[in-house]
């Protein structure tokens, strides 16, 4: 289960297999400005400081840059993370407009850490 951790807050949102960085944190009941939600835009730009992403689907030259596709510059409406990554916006910050849904993603984290727990405990297991 990758993890998107906000900096400088250092909110982390638990995010499901395959899961863009948008959809994740509108689900974990955060927001911020977007626009077409198809990767045509570019409003949803965020920096990726750490870790690494695919995107899902082609992204147009028109909508990165050959530059932008190397310096970290995240579509976060494609992005999917293929670890845990650590994003900043731009220009904004991310607002929490349903704390009913950041409950949920409490729910992820705790979900998250008994797997590790409980791989961790196979291993130690395994290995004696």
């Amino acid at each position: 289960m990758p993890t998107v951790t906000i900096d400088p807050t250092g909110e982390v949102i638990y995010l499901d297999p395959e899961e863009t960085v948008l959809s994740g944190l509108y689900k974990a009941g955060y927001a911020y400005t977007i626009g077409c939600r198809r990767g045509g835009c570019a409003i949803c730009k965020v920096d990726c400081r750490a870790g690494s992403f695919t995107y899902n689907r082609p992204i147009a030259d028109t909508v990165l840059s050959d530059e932008e596709r190397t310096d970290g510059t995240c579509l976060s409406c494609r992005a999917v993370p293929e670890s845990d990554i650590t994003i900043r916006m731009r220009g904004e910050n991310l607002r929490l407009v349903n704390a009913f849904l950041r409950q949920i993603n409490e729910k992820a984290r705790q979900r998250a850490e008994a797997l590790a727990r409980a791989q961790q405990g196979a291993v130690i297991i395994s290995e004696e």
